[in-house]
């Protein structure tokens, strides 16, 4: 009688352990169901903000703040650094505008508490216009040292346009975000609706900024400060300092339906 071997085409299969059952509740589609992904907050989103800002800061500086050393050898240093008031001028404002732009970013993303696809492309796109900022700012640098104003005309549109384009995209994602229930639902609707007004103000200077750049370009820089000094200064929506904090949280704290949060 021929035998067995162990191993062999005749060998009974071996038992199979049971699968350990799942626990209660368990969905193994839920890291990417859309339950889940309401549940997700805008950490990342702000997390990836705030890198692509904190760069596009680190190459402003390194392509504005700049002497050459030829130029020192030649006529001193003082007179040097006078002959670069262009790009130091480009760097201020741009850095004022830039600024701005992260303390609205933020005071924004506090009342945002979901994020869908839309609005991170819409992000993304707002990120895409604030990577061209040193691009821009260099030529301006660049056209205010030449004596040609068509140059010096030409580079405050592209400036104008590209802070318009953002200013307008900071306003379609606070009105998608809304519309779309991305926002906390019990956020004051007075509040919400001064936010919105607040906002249509930067994209209203930018518009005036871009076409009066083509007949009076130095008052299109100019107007760039009233910008910065109108979202720097605390007003609805930011966060309340000194006389205001009582009257803000005060907003802040009023749900829809009228009722207060207990601090």
């Amino acid at each position: 009688m021929t035998g067995i071997v162990s191993g062999g085409p005749n060998t009974a299969p071996a038992p199979c352990l049971p699968a350990s059952a799942p626990p209660d509740g368990f969905d193994e589609r839920s890291r990417w169901s859309v339950a889940h992904e309401r549940q997700r907050g805008s950490d990342r989103l702000e997390a990836f903000s705030d890198a692509v800002i904190a760069i596009m800061l680190t190459v402003l500086s390194l392509r504005l703040l700049e002497v050459d050393a030829d130029s020192v050898e030649r006529v001193g240093l003082p007179a040097a650094l006078l002959g670069q008031w262009p790009s130091f001028l480009a760097f201020a404002l741009t850095f004022l505008v830039v600024g701005q732009i992260w303390i609205t970013h933020h005071n924004m993303w506090r009342y945002v508490e979901k994020v869908d696809q839309t609005l991170l492309v819409l992000n993304l796109v707002l990120l895409m216009s604030i990577a061209l900022i040193p691009f821009c700012a260099r030529l301006l640098a660049e056209s205010l040292k030449l004596p040609d104003t068509l140059n010096l005309k030409l580079a405050t549109v592209i400036y104008a346009a590209n802070a318009f384009g953002m200013a307008v995209l900071f306003n379609f994602s606070l009105w998608w975000a809304h519309g779309k229930g991305l926002i906390n639902d019990r956020l004051n609707r007075d509040l919400y609706r001064a936010i919105r007004r607040r906002f249509l103000i930067g994209p209203s200077i930018y518009l005036f900024a871009l076409l009066i750049a083509l007949v009076l370009p130095w008052i299109s820089i100019v107007s760039y400060v009233g910008v910065v000094a109108l979202y720097v200064w605390p007003g609805a929506g930011d966060l309340p300092t000194g006389r205001d904090t009582r009257v803000a949280n005060a907003a802040a704290c009023t749900f829809t339906d009228g009722s207060r949060r207990q601090s």
